[in-house]
């Protein structure tokens, strides 16, 4: 609104202003831009961020992720360095992302960064030294300035004018909100989880609309080189009636409460815009349901792990697999929950092991071959696996692997790439769905599918049982 210098979400419940004191923007950065600063009732911090069409050029949403990955997990951003993993110069970079986006990638990582700070000052009882840490600033006097500037407020401040709501509660368990674009399929959603729960590591109780699981989170290196981890607990809430998602997490997990909300985003799919998604996914053979998300991922590692392990078998018999796994190699924690004690493996974990020790626990030779390259070049740094890594190159590396084929590296981009176009055209939980043996036929079936054939794969194995050969 040009009369008060704020921008808001279009769901915001102030009183609707003339439109000749409107300007529309695409999204929160390029208000930032023009001067505005984000609305303390609607919260722009909570909206679901860009989704995988809202930019039209390809390359600039790669480097949109890329950046949002880099500010959740608090790293320091090198435009250079993100241009030379999406095989581009730093110029070129910046113009085409201009282009796209409507702004310089560095006004996007401040928004970023700032937007990130909002809602960790307005919902954790964080003291502001560690907010400004958490969102990416090295120097608390430069965080203050950068907050000043683009919202003409202190942080000190923001926390005094948080529109009436009560103070976080120093000693509660912070909750976090998330905002998703309407409908959801959050029963479908929710029961995805449920088929393939790990005992000790995850739980879902679909009466509360609850997923509650176990996460450990790097917290950056320190000088002798090892990763800090921080470990604890999340459980998110579905709230449908406000079209978002609650999310409590235990106090170890706050000095990195900004890649959860990250991994958060991507394992639930809040980003998702079901006015692109839905009429496409009208046009397959069987009744549509409104809201259909892309499940994705909490961890890049361990779901590729599940991946591998669900090669050839059923759901039942892979989280069998899975939860022997965790029994032997998941680190115990403590957590409030009963049904929460142990965290996933790690890839370290994982690489380290030994062979026969796998193969005692019913995986066969050709996969613990797979799962240890796997792990090893995790662990290594040389494959990532989040929505922020570079689509291309990592399925190559992934193909690379042995016992890594294009069913396993296509199912690995679709849940923990976040890609929505992923296909694994010989899963026989799709085949089965479409009724038919016929590979090549359902190539073609599927390109009036596209870009969300990822999203297709979720809806037909919903029309299967668990039973029905789908992987973990």
């Amino acid at each position: 609104m040009t009369s008060t210098g704020i921008y808001c979400r279009p769901v915001c419940r102030v009183r609707l202003p003339q439109q000749r004191n409107c300007r529309f923007f695409h999204h929160a950065a390029a208000a930032e831009q023009a001067g505005f600063r984000p609305c303390l009732r609607c919260r722009p911090e909570l909206a679901p961020g860009l989704s995988l069409t809202d930019s039209s050029q390809v390359l600039a949403r790669h480097a949109a992720q890329m950046l949002s990955q880099a500010v959740a997990e608090g790293r320091p951003v090198a435009l250079p360095e993100v241009a030379a993993r999406l095989g581009v110069t730093d110029r070129h970079l910046r113009r085409i992302f201009q282009e796209a986006h409507g702004v310089a990638p560095m006004d996007f990582i401040t928004t970023q960064r700032l937007l990130l700070a909002k809602q960790l000052l307005t919902d954790t009882p964080l003291p502001v030294t560690q907010v400004a840490l958490a969102s990416g600033y090295a120097s608390v006097r430069r965080f203050n300035a950068a907050f000043a500037e683009r919202y003409r407020l202190s942080p000190s401040a923001l926390r005094r004018e948080r529109s009436g709501d009560a103070p976080p509660d120093a000693a509660a368990a912070p909750v976090l909100r998330l905002a998703y674009r309407p409908p959801y399929d959050v029963d479908g959603v929710l029961r995805f989880f449920a088929q393939r729960a790990v005992p000790g590591v995850e739980a879902v109780d679909l009466p509360t609309l609850t997923l509650r699981r176990t996460l450990a989170m790097q917290r950056g290196t320190p000088a002798d080189g090892a990763p800090a981890m921080a470990t604890g607990w999340i459980s998110l809430r579905f709230v449908p009636d406000r079209h978002e998602l609650q999310l409590t997490l235990a106090s170890a997990l706050m000095p990195v409460a900004g890649a959860v909300l990250q991994r958060v985003r991507q394992a639930m799919d809040t980003d998702a815009d079901p006015s692109l998604i839905d009429p496409v996914m009208a046009l397959l053979p069987m009744p549509p349901v409104p809201g259909i998300r892309l499940v994705g991922s909490f961890d890049g590692f361990e779901t590729a792990m599940r991946v591998v392990l669900g090669q050839q078998v059923t759901v039942a018999a892979a989280r069998t697999l899975t939860r022997r796994l965790t029994e032997r190699y998941g680190e115990p924690i403590d957590t409030p929950f009963a049904d929460l004690t142990r965290l996933a493996p790690t890839a370290q974990a994982i690489a380290e092991a030994d062979p026969e020790t796998l193969g005692k626990l019913g995986i066969v030779r050709q996969r613990v071959r797979a799962l240890q390259a796997l792990a090893a070049e995790v662990h290594a740094g040389r494959i990532q696996l989040h929505r922020g890594a570079p689509l291309a190159a990592t399925l190559d590396a992934l193909r690379a692997l042995p016992g890594i084929g294009d069913w396993t590296a296509q199912l690995i981009a679709m849940r923990a790439l976040a890609w929505p176009d992923a296909f694994p055209s010989t899963d026989i939980g799709l085949l089965n769905a479409l009724g038919t043996r016929d590979v090549a036929a359902v190539l073609a079936q599927a390109e009036a599918w596209r870009p969300w054939r990822g999203y297709a794969v979720i809806r037909l194995w919903q029309g299967m049982p668990p039973a029905a050969g789908e992987p973990t």
